[in-house]
């Protein structure tokens, strides 16, 4: 009876340790700037790397029909960074200043879909941890 309990005890602890060693990036709140949408994700870093940059690449279908892409990033490429330690929040944000508005109110977006993803860790080398994105 307690090898049993050991057994069952031992598989719950592998299993939550294996899904808690990702990166989840799920969609953000939508702010509206001068009459255009601006969305964000929220990144969950579950690994045990510090994430240094992270880009997700989105598709947006809007009602009329046209795609556009919204670059959603954790920092300037080329500035400070803003490091995502493990266990820690942060919010992807597109730099308007750097990437065209997306040109429609956020009641215009029908479909939103993930195209790329940029993940790296300390030194500019690839994250080794899985990202999931659900935009």
């Amino acid at each position: 009876m307690l090898v049993r309990f050991v057994a069952v005890g031992l598989f719950f602890a592998g299993s939550s340790a294996q899904a808690a060693n990702g990166i989840d990036v799920k969609r953000g709140s939508d702010d509206t700037v001068f009459g255009n949408c601006v969305p964000s994700l929220v990144v969950e870093n579950g690994s045990g790397e510090t994430i240094e940059y992270l880009q997700v690449d989105v598709a947006v279908a809007l009602a009329d029909g046209r795609e556009r892409m919204v670059e959603l990033k954790s920092a300037y490429r080329e500035g400070v960074l803003y490091p995502i330690a493990p266990g820690g929040k942060a919010v992807l944000k597109q730099h308007l200043d750097t990437s065209a508005a997306l040109g429609a109110p956020c009641g215009d977006i029908k479909v939103r879909r993930a195209v790329r993803t940029v993940c790296e860790a300390a030194g500019g080398k690839a994250c080794t941890s899985s990202v999931s994105v659900q935009p």
